[in-house]
């Protein structure tokens, strides 16, 4: 659970922030560029491959959008949804499964989309559960990785950008549901943003 009136304040402090607040951290054409090489990557290593690929809800459905189109193979897409955050801006530790993948792993090769990887639970979770699903092959593909917060050492077999500290938005990462809808990857003022 979570202190409503710390909350409420946070929310208070972000809807102050403008568009002319954020610092931008990585541009649309920055990400535009590397989605596409990584969706080439995948395609090499994949072509004689089966596969499925898991993103995790909600922040990586922008990303997976962009990046599975940029996969010339065939493939199927499922979504999980996992719970670590709540209403917080740093992670409770644990993790919890909202929403289960709906289709058959078993036999496949399995590539987890991620938006931002911090402390690895979730990942080093899901990997876990999608191998006891008997999935043939388990990897990694995140856009941002944070590893001064990691907790859980979890390995990334492809990484969009490596990002040292500060609490992002935009292009699927969120504060509290807002501005997942911004076309860049934005850094708040340290006045407004809490831990991420």
């Amino acid at each position: 659970m979570y202190d409503e009136a710390y909350f409420t304040r946070w929310i208070i402090s972000f809807e102050r922030v403008t568009m002319s607040d954020k610092k931008v951290v990585i541009s649309r054409a920055e990400i535009a560029k590397r989605v596409k090489e990584l969706g080439e990557a995948i395609a090499r290593d994949y072509a004689a491959g089966d596969l499925v690929v898991i993103g995790i809800l909600n922040g990586a459905f922008i990303f997976v959008a962009d990046l599975v189109r940029e996969i010339a193979l065939p493939l199927v897409i499922d979504f999980v949804r996992m719970a670590s955050y709540g209403a917080s801006t740093s992670s409770a530790g644990e993790v919890r499964l909202i929403k289960d993948i709906e289709i058959e792993v078993g036999g496949k090769d399995v590539l987890l989309v991620e938006d931002i990887v911090d402390t690895g639970q979730t990942l080093a979770y899901l990997k876990n559960f999608l191998a006891a699903k008997n999935a043939r092959s388990v990897k990694i593909c995140a856009l941002i990785d944070k590893k001064e917060r990691r907790e859980t050492e979890v390995p990334l077999d492809y990484v969009g950008f490596e990002v040292e500290a500060g609490f992002l938005v935009g292009y699927g990462l969120d504060f509290a549901e807002l501005y997942r809808n911004d076309p860049e990857v934005y850094r708040l003022p340290d006045n407004s943003s809490g831990e991420q």
